[in-house]
């Protein structure tokens, strides 16, 4: 099995697919610890993600849930294998919040990609140029390279994938209008500008669209955020960056993920059609040379 999605989302297909395991056959988590001689604990570990778990024991709870068949022991096998792999990011441990971190574990594995930002371009449209501005305004400036690193190298990662994921971008128009580097560099922002273009002409996986200032008021104005997809079970993720409560993940039907998705829709809606966002990207970038 390929290690594509990454060690996170490998993770959690595999606790997910034993809690299921053990809920069709009616047993608790003490049950089935107790006819393993394990600690409850240890169970209570293993599936929610904060213990890795063996080849020897993952074989012998697969005994204890009658998976018999060869190709789903393997198949459960090769994700524990994936899950125990070292994750690129974690070098960027403390560089940035843990929330983000555990985020970008799981955008590394997302089939499809749904993101809307009010106030900046999407991080995995950014320039470095562009992305070195904008962390000077938001990180210690020590910190700055190791972030704007970060998001270069989840660019790079991402455009490596066997399987790239779909993307679609919602963007309000603001984001756009706004010379971000005028005081550094004025080319900046129409270079960002017209990257976002090519990005989205070049790659039939990217698609950016623009909500218009002739909108007025909508939904997006209550923040950015991003809905993850994932292949194999898993339930939507959303992740919301700062806001009033701060940043945080969701998972499932939770906290609101399912608002979040007709959100999305919604502003899909009222935005440019593709190729009407392309347009205005070019034409902005052109403005802000003048």
């Amino acid at each position: 099995m390929s290690t594509d999605q990454g060690p996170v989302v490998q993770s959690a297909l595999l606790r997910t697919e034993l809690v299921s395991l053990r809920k069709e056959k009616g047993l608790t988590q003490e049950q089935v610890a107790r006819r393993l001689e394990w600690s409850p604990s240890k169970l209570i570990r293993v599936e929610g993600g904060k213990n890795a778990i063996s080849r020897t024991d993952l074989q012998a709870l697969l005994q204890q849930y009658d998976v018999t068949a060869e190709s789903r022991q393997e198949r459960l096998q090769a994700l524990a294998r994936g899950a125990r792999e070292p994750a690129w990011w974690n070098q960027y441990r403390g560089e940035t919040s843990d929330v983000y971190i555990n985020y970008i574990g799981y955008e590394a594995g997302a089939s499809f990609i749904r993101d809307y930002q009010l106030t900046v371009i999407p991080g995995m449209l950014q320039t470095r140029e562009y992305a070195e501005i904008i962390a000077t305004g938001r990180v210690n400036a020590l910190r700055v390279g190791p972030v704007v690193k970060l998001r270069m190298e989840r660019q790079r990662r991402m455009a490596e994938r066997e399987n790239p994921p779909r993307r679609y971008h919602i963007i309000d128009e603001a984001v756009i209008r706004r010379h971000v580097g005028i005081a550094v560099d004025p080319a900046i922002m129409p270079e960002q500008l017209r990257h976002v273009a090519d990005a989205c002409e070049a790659d039939d996986l990217v698609t950016v669209r623009i909500i218009p200032f002739s909108i007025g008021s909508h939904v997006g104005l209550r923040g950015s955020f991003t809905l993850l997809e994932f292949e194999s079970g898993l339930g939507d993720a959303l992740y919301q960056e700062g806001g009033r409560t701060g940043s945080g993940m969701s998972f499932g039907e939770e906290s609101g993920v399912i608002d979040y998705r007709d959100a999305f829709e919604d502003l899909l809606e009222i935005s440019l059609s593709a190729a009407e966002s392309i347009e205005l990207l070019r034409s902005a970038a052109e403005e802000l040379m003048d």
